[in-house]
């Protein structure tokens, strides 16, 4: 662990469940480079997803596709996906290879790299730059083709906080029907954060405090 009290985990770390990776997500800082420069984002807020028909509101609920695909590979590596024909999303891939599971990063904050994140977001305030999974994508400068990319190498680098910040957990943004609601209560973010996704109000129904315990290294 560095003095700065994050380390910098190995991909086995991620060869566990999505609902128990995500609150260990809480306060990690993304790094991702391009050849416009670097920007590094601290994670504020993520949901867990499953597959293998345990999940009805994950991509993996019936099975391996072309689009979901990463979903089962090898863990601690990027799941990126193109939705609402406008909008990409990214994942850090969780669980042993066959076993489909992955969590959303909703929304972060940015830490480095604020004129390019500003630049790729336009006039957005700096607590909104990434303040959402769509979002957080624009201002990172994530792309659709580095989808199945190593999270733990160039052009991407993750550190992981030795004691994640307190935490809530709830129902996840934006699922209806069977994956939907307080039983799949797989959303996890930063109590108090204003760097938090803007749905946060409509969604602090039935939150409870998370108790999170420092991550194993594994």
């Amino acid at each position: 662990m560095s003095a700065s009290g994050y380390f910098v985990p190995e991909h086995d770390f991620f060869a566990r469940s999505a609902v128990e990776i995500a609150p260990l997500l809480l306060g990690a800082r993304l790094t991702h480079e391009t050849d416009a420069g670097t920007v590094v984002l601290r994670l504020t807020e993520v949901e867990a997803y499953l597959g293998n028909g345990s999940d009805p509101g994950s991509h993996a609920y019936r099975g391996r596709t072309r689009r979901n695909g990463v979903m089962f590979d090898e863990p601690g590596h990027v799941y990126v996906y193109f939705t609402y024909g406008m909008h990409v999303c990214a994942n850090l891939v969780c669980s042993p290879p066959g076993t489909a599971s992955a969590v959303l990063l909703r929304a972060a904050e940015v830490m480095e790299g604020l004129p390019l994140a500003q630049a790729r977001r336009g006039e957005a305030p700096p607590r909104d730059l990434a303040r959402g999974p769509a979002r957080l994508t624009v201002a990172a400068g994530i792309r659709l083709d580095e989808n199945g990319s190593d999270a733990l190498a160039t052009p991407f680098g993750l550190e992981l906080a030795a004691r994640p910040p307190a935490g809530l957990t709830g129902p996840r943004v934006g699922v209806s029907g069977a994956g939907g609601g307080e039983a799949y209560p797989w959303r996890f973010w930063i109590a108090g954060d204003p760097a938090v996704s803007v749905y946060r109000a409509a969604t602090t129904r039935g939150a409870r405090r998370l108790r999170t315990p420092p991550p194993s290294r594994g």
